[in-house]
């Protein structure tokens, strides 16, 4: 199918015109992210099977046009591993689809494993080898090759082709409505706002340290996120995690102090030892009371090891039973969501969390007899 190259405002208004009487759409991105928090966006490419365009987000100022048509639930948006392209879609236009299915996510559901790519998903039902060597490429540089432009347009309309096949294989497995499930959820994690107060908690080693010691770090993660943010720098640039430990474990009140500690990063005291030990000194200022909880971990309760294991089985029992990939059922994280909050390891600011396997289509599959199985067996 040949391309509409899309840089006109007027163009881009015509053609999301047409494509709003689509029932279908298959859309993708290319963007750029390397050093920067947010991705750039690069292309944005979209078939309705009659029409294929690829629009230069970078020559057309507002794609307010095509927003709306992903905002549009009346239009079935696919997509395939679309994490990252909810990401552009969230930065740079504020826009949160509705009616989206991810296709990784239902050939996850047809036993292709959990992030299958697009050009094995195409080798498997067309047995066309998709050239994937401008994946890498500088989306942002204009201008962009013939051979970029014909690479970017190769990824939706073989999405738009194959995705009937797909639809059929997911509906005769009955797995249709739980692949659905999955795709809301993951856009609904995407476009949950990140709570910064609370971001300490997913340094690795937080757990060795005291309140006291969270403290630091909780307004250490806290100001480094929010310089990422303000200067859009990946987390890192702004300050490594073994740079922000060792500060709140060891509270120094210089930066030549800083320098002298083992962990920290020399370059990160460099730029950012001030700044640091300005938050320090404003964590201090904190009531006792406000201060984080331990941080509790899972290994550490009693026997945790076989309980672990026997969940493990249980759930490859489900799994084997119902004929539903054990990956997609349960994963070695949300058994472990589901053990903290069983055995009350988990704060109360996070038992409102969703548990994810008392939640949806798994509460239904497994969730409840899980709940019956581990009342039983770890009392």
């Amino acid at each position: 199918m040949t391309y509409q190259y899309i840089d006109d405002q007027k163009d881009l208004e015509l053609l999301c015109r047409k494509l709003s009487q689509a029932t279908m759409l298959a859309i993708d991105t290319e963007f750029v992210r390397t050093r920067t928090l947010y991705a750039k966006l690069g292309l944005l490419q979209v078939s309705d099977g009659e029409v294929l365009a690829l629009i230069d987000p970078i020559a057309v100022s507002d794609l307010t046009p095509f927003w709306q048509l992903l905002t549009d639930p009346a239009i079935l948006k696919v997509l395939h591993a679309c994490s990252e392209d909810l990401e552009v879609f969230m930065t740079a236009g504020d826009c949160k689809p509705e009616n989206l299915i991810d296709t990784q996510i239902m050939m996850s559901f047809l036993g292709h494993g959990l992030s299958v790519g697009y050009a094995a998903m195409v080798k498997h039902y067309t047995d066309i080898e998709l050239d994937k060597s401008e994946s890498r490429t500088d989306w942002t540089k204009r201008p962009l090759s013939q051979r970029q432009l014909v690479y970017a347009s190769a990824d939706v309309e073989h999405l738009y082709a194959l995705y009937p096949t797909l639809l059929a294989e997911t509906q005769q497995s009955g797995f249709l409505d739980y692949a659905k499930e999955e795709s809301q959820a993951l856009i609904d994690k995407k476009f949950t706002a990140i709570d910064d107060n609370v971001l300490y908690r997913s340094i690795k080693l937080a757990w060795r340290l005291n309140p006291v010691q969270l403290n630091r770090l909780k307004h250490l993660t806290r100001w480094r996120y929010q310089q990422a943010k303000k200067r859009d720098l990946p987390i890192g640039f702004i300050a490594k995690d073994h740079t922000l430990m060792a500060l709140a474990q060891y509270n120094p009140r210089s930066t030549s102090a800083m320098l002298q500690l083992e962990g920290p990063e020399q370059l990160d005291i460099r730029h950012k030892g001030k700044a640091m030990l300005a938050v320090l000194k404003q964590a201090e200022q904190d009531d006792e009371g406000s201060y984080p909880a331990k941080v509790r971990r899972l290994d550490e309760y009693p026997g945790y090891k076989q309980i672990f294991k026997n969940v493990k089985q249980f759930v490859a029992k489900v799994s084997k039973e119902k004929g539903i990939p054990v990956e997609n059922l349960a994963s070695k994280k949300q058994i472990n969501q589901f053990l903290s909050w069983h055995f009350k390891l988990l704060d109360s600011d996070q038992v409102a969390d969703r548990i994810d396997l008392l939640f949806g289509w798994r509460k239904d599959v497994l969730g409840d007899a899980l709940l019956k199985f581990s009342t039983n067996k770890f009392q």
